[in-house]
């Protein structure tokens, strides 16, 4: 962590699993070009990691769509899918080690009116999925392997300081074909309420 509360290297370090229960709680915030914030709590992330979990990207090697997740965690690896969403991850574990989080909700505090612009939707659902966070925090492929935790970054998480709040572990969403045990993983971690 810097001074600030940024969230650095060691954090994002840890085994995937553990920094995805730690990152509930956490701050994103994106300084926009204009230098306005848009900011919230993370409350929703899954786990996804290396080769050998078939619902992850790695699991057939490194691709030029994937790179970003062999190196060094607390990079962000975006990507495209369906043709129309934008997915945030965080890259975690040792460089090397293919392993991220993503982040699936998010509840805005700073910077509402800008997401309900790009959105057009109500506060309700602005950023209560991993596409509708995207599209609100205006994140996409320019982002794709931006380093969290360099102090000069417009995107970062802060830790503010709390205890992490209570959450529920369910099985991934949206990888229905994945085969188990793989398909069956309580790597899906949610704040309750």
């Amino acid at each position: 962590m810097d001074r600030f509360g940024r969230l650095g290297h060691s954090f994002y370090s840890q085994p995937t699993l553990i920094v995805a229960e730690l990152l509930l709680g956490k701050q994103l915030v994106k300084v926009e070009r204009d230098g306005s914030t848009l900011s919230g709590l993370i409350t929703e992330v899954e786990s996804y990691i290396g080769t050998e979990d078939l619902a992850c990207h790695a699991r057939n090697g490194r691709t030029e769509r994937n790179q970003a997740m062999f190196g060094k965690a607390g990079k962000a690896y975006v990507y495209f899918t369906y043709g129309i969403h934008w997915m945030f991850n965080i890259v975690t574990e040792s460089e090397g080690m293919p392993s991220a989080v993503l982040v699936r909700g998010v509840t805005p505090i700073d910077g509402i009116s800008t997401m309900r612009q790009r959105r057009q939707s109500n506060d309700k659902d602005l950023s209560n999925g991993p596409a509708k966070f995207t599209q609100a925090f205006g994140i996409d492929l320019r982002w794709n392997n931006t380093n969290l935790c360099d102090p000069k970054s417009d995107l970062y998480i802060n830790d503010l300081d709390q205890k992490t709040p209570m959450f529920v572990k369910s099985p991934r969403i949206g990888i229905d074909r994945t085969p188990e045990p793989w398909l069956s993983k309580p790597w899906n971690f949610k704040v309750i309420g």
